[in-house]
């Protein structure tokens, strides 16, 4: 059955970091919608026909759904986990935590919750991290699959340098994701992302099986974490001698390519920079785990002039909220403190479209493009009093996105939309 999504409908075709002409916003827009995907974008006067239901969300703002590239779904209850650095935060807080997940029911428990939170703050889609267990993987892609969202995840790969509970083996990592990788990779809105933790946590014989799955299965991304705390670089290299740098203990496994999803990339050197950019090796943003863990400051323009494609994402539970536009406030706080800047325009396309090109996804989802899925955000900018009284005297559609990006949470999300279906409640 078709049915027309109407408000002020925003959606983006270009970078405006790079480009003037960048986005198509329509005052009284719609939104056709037949079978989860998107048959076309107009004025709603265009579009309405006598026959046609419409869901009507004047005058709030239709976006596409924002894209989280980097979350750790078994850490829903470690967020908020006071004070320490993430070596320590990871042995005191999250590896106890994923050990939980070894037990069927609390992942399915789990998994549910951890999507309601996605939705709940307007994200549709998600790149992420699983415990070690395969119960995990199942449970969230069965979770995810029932409600028709594009999910990307995989089950961590890790034998060393972790309490028991939470370490598999090399040939067990390599078995359990290739179980799980040719049961839900392609299945329906599923993809399949091959995932050593990071090096600290793989042996070498470990990376080896990565880089053997990787060949395997090149359409598969790969998501692991590098350069996020200079403790950490420091005990990588210590494990691995041999690397001319963090960057070559994945380049020497064969991990590099554009499927291939680093979260953090704060300190690098000059080298793995260029390496990056010469693969198509992206690096994903965490600006309120990089805060909170107090890991260092994203050099966004410094990447993007290197060539370098970067997502932004919330990395819960390191990070220290599900929501997207908290997401956008902390990345402007931290480019403001290097003289970079952050247009909301720019924010709210590095949100969507942004982050599906990272992930090469761009054809399906973060667009308002016709055949892409229907995955969608409403957002009011004057959800608060605070925001309302703020919103009085906002006079441009930059302004009203500013204000969304620093004042704005769950609360701003008026629904969310996933393949076409409304997923908050009414």
């Amino acid at each position: 059955m078709q049915q027309l999504i109407r408000g002020r409908v925003l959606g983006f075709h270009a970078d405006p970091a790079e480009t003037d002409d960048n986005h198509r916003y329509l005052e009284d827009g719609a939104i056709l919608i037949e079978n989860g995907r998107i048959l076309a974008v107009d004025d709603y006067a265009r579009l309405a026909r006598p026959d046609l239901p419409v869901l009507d969300h004047r005058s709030h703002l239709i976006m596409p759904g924002f894209i989280d590239p980097h979350i750790h779904f078994p850490q829903v209850q470690v967020i908020a986990s006071w004070g320490a650095q993430l070596l320590d935060w990871l042995n005191t807080y999250t590896f106890p935590e994923e050990a939980r997940f070894a037990d069927q029911d609390h992942a399915t428990r789990m998994a549910g919750l951890f999507l309601d939170q996605l939705t709940a703050h307007g994200t549709t889609s998600a790149v992420a991290f699983c415990s070690v267990h395969a119960t995990s993987a199942e449970a969230l892609f069965t979770a995810a699959e029932v409600r028709d969202m594009a999910m990307i995840a995989g089950k961590v790969m890790m034998d060393r340098n972790a309490i028991p509970a939470v370490q598999d083996t090399a040939q067990q990592g390599y078995d359990d994701s290739r179980r799980l990788l040719e049961k839900w990779h392609g299945r329906g809105r599923q993809r399949y992302a091959i995932t050593p933790r990071f090096a600290i946590t793989s042996t070498p014989e470990q990376m080896q099986a990565t880089g053997t799955l990787a060949r395997e299965f090149p359409d598969c991304h790969i998501q692991t974490h590098m350069s996020e705390n200079l403790d950490e670089i420091a005990f990588t290299l210590s494990l691995y001698p041999q690397a001319r740098d963090y960057l070559d203990i994945y380049e020497s496994h064969g991990l590099l390519s554009d499927r291939l999803l680093l979260g953090h990339c704060i300190h690098l050197h000059p080298r793995e920079i260029a390496r990056m950019a010469e693969t198509g090796s992206r690096a994903v943003f965490c600006p309120t785990s990089n805060l909170f863990l107090g890991s260092g400051l994203f050099d966004e323009a410094g990447l993007r002039k290197a060539g370098i494609v970067s997502g932004i994402a919330t990395d819960v539970g390191g990070g220290t909220s599900y929501s997207m536009l908290q997401t956008l406030s902390e990345g402007y706080k931290i480019l403001q403190l290097q003289g970079q800047k952050l247009h909301p325009l720019a924010g709210f396309h590095w949100a969507t479209r942004g982050n599906a090109m990272a992930l090469g996804m761009a054809d399906r989802i973060g667009t308002l493009d016709v055949g892409s899925d229907a995955d969608l955000v409403v957002l009011n900018s004057a959800a608060t009093p605070a925001m309302a009284l703020r919103s009085e005297r906002a006079e441009t559609l930059s302004e009203e996105l500013f204000i969304l990006q620093v004042m704005g949470d769950d609360r701003a999300v008026a629904q969310t939309y996933v393949a076409g279906r409304p997923m908050k409640p009414v």
